[in-house]
């Protein structure tokens, strides 16, 4: 399964970096953000809920608008 999740506030490469690397410690999730499009494309291999990956990126200082 694919999510995509519309996120604001990443600026610039190290803000995607942080949003990747935390994303990707969730079990059965790889990701691949883009700060200049404010979106992560990601993966899922097992039953993870929209509230894990929201609140993986809020730690990191940054919010997520949509998930499709």
């Amino acid at each position: 399964m694919k999510k995509t999740l519309k996120i604001t506030g990443m600026m610039c490469a190290h803000c995607q970096q942080h949003v990747k690397d935390a994303l990707d410690k969730i079990e059965g999730v790889k990701a691949n953000v883009d700060y200049k499009s404010g979106t992560a494309v990601v993966k899922l291999s097992g039953d993870v809920s929209d509230d894990t990956l929201k609140n993986a990126v809020k730690e990191q200082g940054y919010e997520v608008i949509e998930i499709s």
